[in-house]
């Protein structure tokens, strides 16, 4: 950074999930620490599991990102983690608690990045920040970079095809990556999520799904399932599913959840259970597309657990104290972590 003049401002901020990291990135970011001595990089979608849409931990982008700069630029830069909290005020609150963490009362905060689709309107919610729009670098974009890498069975194919997008540094980290025992299986998901959504390309409208979700609590511990199937194959997830054509969201929360996991009680007693109904409509909360699902939140009480068993999708049914849930966070299929979230208050 030059030293000819004071910085216009004291921190930097740039927001991304870098899923992956390539040129348009670096030139944010490089263009961030030309505005201030320092530049605060908030990594979203931080404890996610790894999935096609996420398919590096938080630890591995920091990597990623930090291999690209030269040695006095990664001392100007600080990471932080952020969890898709699918909640704009709060995922916002969380953003300026993290900057406020890195710069004294009264420093002078400037947001950089660009106002590329829809997805970035969360840049006009900084108020008190001053905006810089880095602009566009070329058409270079996350998305179809990392479904080419992850499409087919050849790495090094893919890796030739994104090669002039991303920086020496990505190929070689990817490289090494796709040698890791996760990529076989986020290849084979991504082309199970593929097929499926070919089955909808004649349709005139894209599909809006429908489906059901049911939070089972009794006592401090709640009734989870581990997915039998991809999406999400090996995942913790609740138990759920499609909304069937002639039930009510009710009816299908009550059928899936005695399909997957086997628990039957009577119709009353899950009546008087039921404390509250919920939809999460979040455009990206699931990988499958548009998908809005009716969350069910029935409780229990104090009683002996029920005795519950894996059966149609759900390779297992537990029973999971609550007080554990936030070590698990990175094991969660799409937004359920946040699902429970939002009954139990987990965060």
């Amino acid at each position: 950074m030059s030293t000819d003049s004071a910085p216009a401002f004291d921190l930097a901020v740039c927001i991304g999930r870098y899923q992956v990291f390539h040129h348009a990135h670096l030139a944010l970011l490089r263009n961030a620490l030309a505005l201030a001595p320092r530049c605060l990089v908030v990594i979203g979608s931080a404890y996610q599991s790894r999935s096609p849409r996420n398919p590096l931990s938080y630890q591995e982008r920091t990597a990623l990102i930090g291999l690209a700069l030269t040695e006095e630029e990664r001392t100007r830069v600080a990471f932080v983690p952020l969890r898709d909290y699918y909640d704009e005020q709060r995922w916002t609150a969380e953003v300026r608690k993290a900057a406020a963490a890195t710069a004294p009362q009264g420093s002078r905060i400037v947001l950089v990045g660009h106002r590329k689709d829809p997805t970035k309107a969360y840049l006009e919610a900084f108020s008190g920040w001053t905006l810089h729009d880095g602009g566009l670098v070329g058409e270079v974009h996350a998305k179809p970079l990392r479904e080419a890498f992850l499409s087919g069975n050849d790495p090094e194919a893919a890796l030739a095809a994104i090669a002039a997008q991303v920086p020496q540094s990505t190929v070689n980290f990817l490289r090494a990556w796709s040698r890791l025992p996760h990529d076989a299986a986020l290849r084979e998901e991504l082309d199970m999520l593929q097929k499926e959504k070919a089955l909808w390309a004649s349709a005139p409208y894209p599909p809006v799904l429908v489906t059901v979700d049911a939070v089972i609590r009794a006592g401090d511990n709640v009734l989870l399932i581990r997915r039998g199937r991809h999406p999400g194959r090996g995942l913790l997830a609740l138990p759920g599913g499609f909304l069937e054509q002639r039930e009510t969201v009710y009816q299908s929360a009550l059928r899936e959840l005695q399909e997957e996991t086997g628990l039957r009680l009577l119709p009353q007693d899950m009546a008087h259970a039921l404390k509250a109904v919920r939809v999460f409509d979040h455009p990206d909360r699931s990988q499958r597309g548009r998908v809005i699902t009716h969350a069910h939140y029935f409780d229990l009480g104090d009683r002996r657990l029920p005795d519950v068993a894996g059966g149609d999708d759900a390779a297992e049914a537990r029973w999971v104290p609550i007080a554990t849930l936030t070590q698990l966070e990175d094991q969660f299929h799409d937004d359920h972590f946040h699902v429970l979230d939002s009954f139990l208050q987990l965060t």
